[in-house]
């Protein structure tokens, strides 16, 4: 799949800077190769070939190269050539993945054409940098998972996928109470992945040979619920034709999961209560307590701190399915989450569609981005499987796939109605934002990261007016 989008970028690159000359190698963390094109002839000149000289300056100083430099003078600023053949112009970049080699970008051109610029070595920075991102988090793309994941390590890995601090410090938190026994309390919004880290929390840990049990407090009528729970016995009430487990039974040596816990109703309230405290439940219709061993993890979307001020929940209770907290952030506060997660969406549908994987454009990715989000994460899910839908086959979700609510105004860019000089800036901005955001702000490692300099990346800063925190934002 990463092979797949670096050709496809590299092909976007070739038909924004008309090149007579190209040379693309991308690399893996373990050296396979993911992508090596080459384009147009060297000159038959005899001499030694400018271009494969530029690629391995490139490659030494580690830093990007630029044939005639803009910024130097004399000698260094005159393309390379022999008085025989057309001037060169040239540029390479070399790419970094997580700080190590990952390979170079070369293109050339001959006069009399228009020599490169340093507009042309920022377009193909920011142009490769999404590949380059989706390699930092899965360093090898032939690796398949054996075993439950970890939901602290990796910047795309485990359940949670994103790099913001808010989903960081989540899947740190799942590493630490995954083998506890401890009660745990998740709140969060509405789609936000309540269950999901319950889940998660469940199968990294040593209770994942034991089932999961999830019941919706508020979805079982409240004359069935404790039934449902505890179980009965035969002739308990009318239709209890025989005995019957409850799920939390079910549930023993593994996990019970309590979704919308601030529905319960306050008679079973207190029955929860006394089977966490006793680690026992009692079947509805029976005297003879049971043993259980469970863990509980409950989770809501209400304030129970304000249910318990209205009556509506036992304090004692709160207090002791919420040994340990956890907050799910709101998809709208990590927002540099939103380009990751439409990537994982669009590979997870297209797998199951048995569809070629497309791609969002980026005026629809900039729709994306703006919009807040009111479902989370599960309406994120949603808009990107219904995009695939109404699609089709098509390569490229433009704006006027996305749901109205997102693009309220159903707009449209045609090829006629937006040139490349806009469409340049508008990718640019968008890269330059993610790319900070990732990096913390640090302006040293933003322009590392995307093969910029110091001064190339503060001169972008200031060409979009993007405001950059200091360094004293970084780690």
């Amino acid at each position: 799949m990463i092979a797949e989008l670096l050709a496809r970028l590299a092909d976007i690159v070739l038909e924004q800077i008309p090149s007579d000359r190209s040379r693309f190698l991308v690399v893996d963390g373990e050296g396979n190769k993911l992508l090596e094109k080459e384009g147009g002839d060297a000159a038959a000149t005899g001499d030694p070939d400018p271009v494969e000289a530029l690629i391995r300056e490139t490659r030494e100083s580690g830093r990007p190269v630029i044939i005639p430099d803009p910024d130097a003078s004399g000698a260094s600023a005159r393309p390379p050539g022999n008085g025989r053949g057309p001037a060169l112009s040239a540029l390479c970049l070399p790419l970094r993945v997580m700080g190590r080699a990952a390979g170079f970008a070369c293109l050339a051109r001959n006069a009399p054409a228009p020599p490169l610029t340093r507009a042309d070595l920022e377009f193909l920075a920011l142009a490769l940098s999404p590949a380059l991102y989706v390699m930092s988090g899965n360093r090898n793309p032939a690796r398949s998972g054996a075993g439950p994941p970890s939901a602290g390590t990796g910047r795309g890995d485990g359940p949670f996928v994103g790099t913001a601090p808010s989903i960081l410090r989540v899947r740190s938190m799942i590493d630490r109470l995954k083998d506890s026994d401890a009660p745990v309390f998740i709140w969060g919004e509405s789609g936000t992945g309540k269950e999901l880290a319950a889940r998660s929390i469940h199968e990294a840990g040593r209770r994942r040979a034991g089932q999961f049990v999830a019941v919706n407090c508020g979805a079982i009528p409240e004359n069935l619920l404790e039934s449902e729970l505890f179980g009965h016995a035969r002739g308990s009430f009318t239709g209890a034709l025989r005995d019957k487990p409850g799920l939390v039974e079910e549930a023993h040596a593994g996990t019970f999961f309590l979704d919308e816990v601030g529905d319960l109703p306050m008679p079973l309230q207190a029955k929860l209560l006394r089977v966490l405290e006793e680690k026992k439940i009692r079947r509805v219709g029976e005297t003879r307590p049971r043993p259980v061993d469970v863990r509980f993890v409950s989770a809501t979307n209400k304030n129970l701190e304000r249910e318990i001020e209205a009556g509506r929940f036992r304090e004692d209770l709160y207090y002791r399915l919420k040994i340990v907290s956890l907050e799910l952030p709101a998809l709208r506060e990590r927002a540099e989450d939103i380009p990751p997660l439409v990537n994982h969406f669009l590979d997870e549908f297209s797998k199951s569609m048995g569809r070629s994987r497309p791609f969002f454009s980026p005026p629809a990715l900039e729709l994306m981005l703006e919009y807040p989000w009111p479902g989370n994460v599960r309406e994120l899910q949603s808009e990107v499987q219904r995009c695939l839908i109404m699609t089709g086959d098509g390569q490229v979700i433009g704006e006027e796939a996305l749901s109205p609510i997102i693009n309220p105004r159903g707009k449209r860019h045609s090829q006629g109605s937006r040139g490349f000089l806009a469409a340049k800036a508008e990718f640019e901005r968008r890269f330059l934002r993610e790319a900070l955001a990732r990096c913390g702000y640090h302006r040293t490692r933003t322009a590392a990261e995307i093969g910029l300099t110091r001064q190339g990346l503060f001169k972008l800063l200031k060409k979009h007016n993007i405001p950059g925190d200091d360094e004293r934002s970084a780690p």
